[in-house]
């Protein structure tokens, strides 16, 4: 009996030692809107998710291994909250996907991870790939995350870097379907300024799809200015048609009162290799916190198209018009 007690006595200290080394946390988000979007030809009034920040159901943690190392994770599961179902039939995990290294450094991760553009939004978009202004309307992302990619990240005194290769696992090929990217950026004060590159083969090693966007903000206490500019070149990712874009946006954020945002962008698509296919778009929206978990929010969008362009219609030239209103709730 006696020596069952020390061996439980020892059992429970190694787990209390581990528990003191490691931390899972469980978070996520759920946010719910209606919209109503015209896009010249139809037009339809619906639920959905994610319109200010996406749904998703998350788990991530560190493993504290000593000497500054830590063992580090994250797996997140985005959904649809309008209907319940996964927002990616076929991955769980969507979102999401790594595991890694930390320590004096940086950081190395493997998986499914966020691309440089869609990584750094919240620092050249005002409505932070969100509401009916979200840049990703006009600009081209390609996706938001990566998978197979490798990662190295180093922040120190206010700059931040990042570089990915993603492996593009083409039997035979180790240059087919593999993306090269990476940013580097600086957020010092009032100043919050990033370069990002990405680089993506086509699975026959034949062309390349490549981005180019600078872009930052500058908080001047009664506003946040916004500003970015992007360069596209190669080919559409998937296809073989030529592509040579220019993007710009410019816009600012204001504080309303102690818990309210007012958001405005205006963004200008510029074609140069497509005749009579520029776009552009103005937004504005407004977001008001209830608590620092749940907020209200509304926004109002006009993309409008050239003759030969139908970016978010069905008709070239169309103008697409879209409203909605919603909740977000963190947990």
């Amino acid at each position: 009996m006696k020596k069952t007690l020390i061996a439980l006595a020892v059992l429970g200290s190694v787990a209390g030692v581990a528990q003191a080394q490691s931390a899972v946390i469980v978070y996520g988000v759920v946010d719910v809107g209606l919209a109503h979007e015209n896009n010249g030809s139809t037009s339809v009034t619906r639920m959905d998710s994610g319109i200010l920040n996406g749904s998703r159901l998350g788990f991530k943690g560190s493993e504290d291994l000593g000497s500054g190392l830590s063992a580090i994770f994250q797996i997140e599961s985005g959904f649809n909250a309008d209907t319940g179902a996964q927002a990616d039939a076929a991955k769980l995990f969507n979102r999401q996907s790594f595991v890694g290294l930390t320590g004096g450094f940086g950081a190395v991760k493997l998986g499914r991870q966020m691309n440089p553009v869609y990584a750094n939004n919240g620092t050249f978009d005002p409505f932070a790939d969100g509401l009916a202004g979200d840049s990703a309307r006009l600009f081209s992302y390609n996706g938001s995350r990566t998978d197979n990619l490798i990662t190295y990240g180093y922040a120190a005194n206010g700059f931040r870097g990042e570089l990915q290769y993603g492996l593009g696992e083409v039997p035979g090929n180790l240059s087919a379907s593999r993306t090269v990217a990476g940013f580097v950026g600086y957020k010092n004060g009032p100043v919050d300024v990033v370069l990002t590159h990405q680089n993506i083969k086509n699975p026959t090693d034949t062309n390349t799809t490549k981005i180019t966007l600078l872009g930052g903000n500058y908080n001047f206490g009664v506003v946040k200015a916004f500003a970015s500019y992007a360069w596209e070149k190669g080919v559409v990712l998937g296809t073989a048609t030529r592509l040579d874009q220019r993007d710009s946006l410019v816009g600012l954020t204001a504080p309303v009162g102690t818990v309210g945002t007012l958001l405005i962008s205006y963004i200008r698509k510029t074609d140069k290799a497509v005749t009579n296919a520029d776009a552009s778009q103005v937004a504005i929206g407004y977001t008001h916190n209830l608590s620092k978990r749940t907020a209200l929010y509304t926004s109002y969008g006009e993309l409008r198209n050239d003759g030969a362009a139908k970016y978010k219609v069905a008709a070239p030239g169309n103008i697409d018009k879209l409203f909605n209103v919603g909740i977000r709730h963190f947990f």
